[in-house]
């Protein structure tokens, strides 16, 4: 390999990593307008789910939270319809978040439904 090709792959590496940078950046800010416009309807204020918290959670968790707060309660599977992963991938990183104390769990009958704590 000649000199000029190993130059010219450097700044491509560089710029390709920008690229993936700028790529994430959006994504987040698209989340954040995205709660904005829904806020009022499905977060409440003192919520423990706020955008700065969302924007922490890895993105997995954070496509499961928002879209759990999109519905207010739900089951894993309706989740799983949603966010096209499998109803027990969805179980998981719901049980997850209940662990970590952002959601709760209630059951009925067989169903598990799970929501943002209101109180």
């Amino acid at each position: 390999m000649s000199k000029e090709e190993v130059l010219g792959k450097k700044p491509l590496a560089v710029l390709e990593k920008i690229k993936e940078n700028l790529d994430r950046l959006n994504e987040k800010i698209d989340i954040i307008i995205e709660i904005q416009k829904s806020s009022k309807e499905t977060m409440i204020p003192d919520a423990s789910l706020d955008v700065m918290t969302l924007l922490n959670m890895p993105d997995h968790l954070r496509k499961t939270a928002i879209t759990i707060c999109r519905n207010g309660r739900a089951t894993a599977e309706e989740i799983a319809d949603q966010t096209n992963r499998a109803r027990a991938v969805e179980s998981a990183y719901l049980n997850q978040l209940v662990t970590m104390g952002y959601l709760k769990k209630q059951r009925k009958g067989r169903k598990a439904y799970f929501y943002v704590d209101k109180e």
